[in-house]
């Protein structure tokens, strides 16, 4: 295997007296899909946020397709071809479907036909097409995640971080969004998840890294994940340990 796309080495970050993240590193290969699982307070969306440039690591050192990145800022990392979702939807509310897949369009084209064009695309691919010259306010629960991962993708990313996409909807509706992450991969989009739905997490995942407590504990393929007593313990339950 050649070098891989993203690697974190060594990652700490402190808020105050509190060890956010605690000499996390891991490895990600292109066309992958990473699974980041641990409970509230395990340190993963810190550490989704120092990957995507929210913030800057107290330690360690990131490299994105061979450039160093750790700190260098969310719109640098974007146009380094880092895409990302958040837990909490962040539409632009009072404008269209259409215009807010413009917004992250509008990092790599120039002009707004292309933006637009390149909108379009996203849209009928996130299938919301028909809700395309809606307002983002009207979409429902499941469609509004769409919309973040549209207006992701818009940015053409190398590097799709998602967080916490499936919680929440029905099982209909998560294994639609399943099919979503398949084909984004399909695309040669590598993929970083947050997730708290093991059931849904799992069979979409080549790896998992764990985390506790702001320190990695495990990382492996799903089929030895949920047979760590430490992991079905901790976050899977009973039912995973037969």
């Amino acid at each position: 295997m050649g070098e891989p796309l993203l690697e974190v080495r060594g990652i700490s970050k402190s808020f105050g007296s509190v060890a956010a993240n605690v000499d996390i590193g891991f490895a990600v290969a292109a066309g992958e899909i990473l699974g980041l699982i641990g409970p509230n307070g395990a340190g993963k969306s810190s550490l989704f946020n120092i990957i995507a440039g929210e913030i800057a690591p107290d330690r360690g050192a990131i490299r994105f397709a061979g450039q160093e990145i750790a700190g260098i800022g969310a719109v640098a990392c974007a146009r380094l071809g880092i895409g990302r979702t958040f837990q909490v939807v962040r539409s632009f509310d009072s404008m269209t479907v259409l215009e807010n897949v413009m917004v992250g369009a509008f990092l790599r084209a120039r002009r707004s036909a292309a933006a637009m064009a390149r909108a379009g695309e996203v849209i009928e691919f996130c299938g919301l097409t028909a809700r395309r010259d809606v307002p983002a306010h009207s979409l429902s629960p499941p469609e509004k995640r769409r919309l973040e991962i549209a207006r992701a993708l818009a940015t053409r990313p190398r590097l799709l971080l998602l967080d916490e996409m499936l919680t929440g909807l029905t099982p209909t509706e998560a294994q639609a969004g399943m099919r979503l992450v398949r084909d984004i991969r399909a695309q040669g989009i590598t993929i970083i998840m947050v997730e708290h739905v093991m059931e849904v997490l799992l069979p979409l995942i080549d790896r998992a890294v764990v985390l506790n407590l702001g320190r990695k504990l495990l990382e492996g393929a799903p089929a030895e994940i949920v047979r760590h007593p430490e992991v079905i313990r901790a976050y899977l339950g009973d039912r995973y340990g037969g």
